[in-house]
């Protein structure tokens, strides 16, 4: 069987401002039906690739094809098959969460019986419907969120462009987002989405990850933490911080970062056996294979590329 083409495509492209690299020469493609996560820090450059994936800004270099049209050649065939969710989402307090939808759905034209039908199916989707007569500006941050994904899919989008979603949003409230996600894609959705929380890039079908405007590594989670070959401990001691000051001070230490009250520590693949280290400690320490994080992986591989950056 002939695999289906790639729904999201991006070749070699970069995005400039003035003499700022924003994004360098990302090359990425994503399958129908799939949760991918872009994942990075502040200033790694996911919200200007988003914005260059809804033809909200073109890019220097390179090629962006959005289900199937050029981005930048036809740029109203994108959106008519996207939608996009900001990380500050255009909604009107004033006007309850039904209205908010009815407004949405009048810019899509979406109308008569089509609209009440599809309203009253993501009402019940997230358990909204409760809340249809509520001004927006009264509801919480969680039913704000999902009132703005409610106005985002009012158009039967193919594509559902996310920025930073949960952001500042109770856990709960994270929980029930991603599983109206699941269940979108399960109904034949894409969903691209940007996040700075690791955890909840582990939901996503496949992640990548981005620093200084690059793609680093992309991959399922799973495979992400099992991706380097570095070897990974958790370290407990009783003076933990003389242990990461003593680890940090290595050379043979990729990066020692505090977790709860342990240390996640990435050895080089020339570090000495783990018993040298353990002895060369100023205190006690109880060294600890372990199979990293998603987050720690992260860590390890900005420290890896920072290291290249100074050399």
């Amino acid at each position: 069987m002939t695999p289906a083409s790639p729904i999201i495509e991006i070749r070699g492209v970069t995005r400039r401002f003035g003499d700022l690299i924003a994004v360098d020469h990302l090359d990425l493609s994503i399958p129908r039906g799939e949760i991918f996560g872009l994942v990075g820090p502040d200033g790694a450059g996911k919200t200007t690739t988003l914005r260059m994936l809804c033809g909200l800004m073109d890019p220097s270099e390179g090629q962006v094809i959005v289900a199937g049209h050029d981005v930048v050649k036809d740029v109203e065939a994108v959106r008519d098959r996207i939608g996009y969710m900001a990380q500050r989402f255009g909604l009107y307090a004033d006007l309850t969460v039904g209205e908010n939808m009815i407004f949405y759905a009048d810019l899509f034209g979406v109308v008569g019986q089509e609209r009440e039908k599809l309203m009253t199916q993501l009402l019940q989707m997230t358990r909204m419907e409760p809340f249809r007569a509520r001004p927006a500006g009264k509801l919480s941050g969680g039913m704000k969120q999902k009132l703005a994904l409610m106005c985002t899919l009012l158009h039967h989008p193919q594509i559902l462009f996310l920025d930073e979603p949960t952001n500042g949003v109770d856990p709960v409230s994270r929980r029930d987002f991603w599983a109206i996600l699941y269940q979108l894609v399960k109904d034949g959705l894409t969903v691209f989405v940007t996040t700075a929380y690791l955890d909840e890039a582990e939901r996503c079908n496949r992640v990548g990850l981005m620093h200084r405007g690059k793609l680093i590594q992309c991959d399922a989670p799973q495979r992400l933490r099992r991706s380097l070959p570095e070897a990974c401990f958790e370290v407990t001691s009783s003076d933990l911080r003389a242990v990461r000051d003593a680890l940090r001070a290595r050379p043979d230490v990729l990066s020692a970062e505090p977790s709860g009250l342990k240390l996640h520590v990435f050895f080089t693949t020339n570090a000495p056996p783990i018993e040298t280290v353990r002895a060369a400690m100023p205190v006690d320490a109880n060294f600890q294979p372990m199979t990293p994080s998603l987050e720690d992986v992260f860590i390890a591989l900005v420290s890896k590329q920072e290291l290249q950056h100074a050399a």
